[in-house]
Formats: structure tokens, sequence, C-alpha cells
């Protein structure tokens, strides 16, 4: 089975460790609601620095390419920052489909005859 690829955004803080915890937990939840998830925050903190101007660039660039070749964005997380408003607004403009990680669940379980078993 071919899977979409979904990218995840999410309110991304000031802890790494944090982050890739959460955004792993976000990985894990798209993966098992059927898609190929996507999260630039998992692998270009690895080596690109943020402190470096041109690789913070990069880096915003490169996470657009992913955004532009994914089927849907999956918003993640309790609040919407500046770099999420971005990411909405780069999907809305390329036509591709934005909904939330509860978006996708509730879809997901909809369709299975247990009745929407969720994984947090």
């Amino acid at each position: 089975m071919k899977r979409p690829i979904a990218y995840i955004t999410a309110p991304w803080g000031e802890n790494e460790f944090e982050n890739t915890e959460n955004a792993a937990k976000y990985c894990r939840a798209v993966y098992d609601a059927g898609f190929s998830p996507i999260c630039p925050m998992l692998f270009l903190p690895l080596f690109l620095s943020d402190e470096i101007p041109q690789e913070h660039k990069d880096g915003i660039d490169m996470a657009r390419e992913y955004l532009r070749r994914s089927h849907v964005l999956v918003v993640c997380g309790d609040t919407v920052d500046e770099s999420m408003k971005n990411d909405i607004a780069v999907a809305e403009r390329l036509r591709i489909t934005a909904t939330t990680l509860d978006g996708i669940l509730t879809v997901k379980g909809q369709g299975r005859a247990e009745g929407g078993h969720r994984r947090e």
C-alpha cells in the first residue's frame, strides 16, 4: 500500500529534547493513521545550525520543499505559532489539504469496525 506523505508542523519550543519527543509521537500517530510522516524538526537540526544565518535559511527552504511534495499538512499541538501559520498559508496556496492530528485520527477511527481506538 502506498501511503500519502503527511507533513508535520507543530509549535516547536526551545527544548530540543521535548521537540524531538513530541515530533516522534506525532509522526507515530500519523503513521498509524496510514500516512508517511515527514517532520523536518526530527532531522534538520541534526546537521544544520540555526545560529548560522545561511543554514537557518537553507533549513526553511528545505522544509518548504518537503511541504510542497506532501499530500497533507498535519497541524499538531495545542497552539499555532507564526511558523505554523506560514506552513498553513503555503499549504493553502499550493492547495494542499491542512488538517489537525485529531482530525486525521477521528477520520481514521470512523473506518474501523472496533470503534476508533486512539493511541496518544
